[in-house]
């Protein structure tokens, strides 16, 4: 996706939470800050954007997201589970009506037979309403996959609004 469609993508989650009145969250991992800074780049984003985190560590991801440590301990830092759990500590935490989680191994270390490097987990949620999620095996280098991962949780975004029209 090119910088442009990237840009048009942000500027459409924005004329779908200004409609609203909304504001958005973000919960980051593996992207470390890339998806907020996306959608803060576009001017005017005061309006839309209330916050974000990065929670790159486990402790992080319990004591700023209270992601329980036995869903850390079972489905581990990097599955759907915590990204979930992320995505609702957002939301928990802030004034955001909607909440997007990435979570994962770009690499070029990390990954293992069963989650191996590419592994991205994500979560969109919705204060008063449903959470989604999934797991994604993306290509690349450490920053092919951090790029994919930050459009695939804006496009998340977008979708899930859009879905509640």
């Amino acid at each position: 996706m090119t910088d442009n469609a990237a840009e048009q993508l942000v500027r459409r989650l924005a004329e779908l939470l200004l409609a609203r009145g909304q504001f958005v969250v973000t919960a980051e991992s593996c992207t470390g800050g890339g998806i907020a800074r996306r959608l803060t780049a576009v001017p005017g984003s005061s309006h839309w954007f209330e916050r974000g985190w990065v929670t790159y560590s486990n402790a992080a991801k319990r004591e700023d997201l209270g992601v329980p440590e036995d869903i850390l301990a079972r489905c581990g830092a990097v599955s759907e589970e915590t990204a979930a759990a992320m995505a609702r500590g957002a939301l928990d935490r802030s004034h955001g009506h909607v909440s997007v989680a990435v979570t994962g191994i770009a690499g070029p270390e990390g990954g293992s037979a069963d989650k191996p490097v590419g592994t991205v987990c994500f979560a969109w949620s919705l204060r008063d309403g449903e959470t989604r999620s999934t797991r994604v095996a993306f290509e690349g280098d450490r920053t092919a996959i951090r790029e994919q991962s930050e459009l695939m949780a804006i496009q998340g975004l977008v979708d899930m609004l859009e879905s509640q029209e």
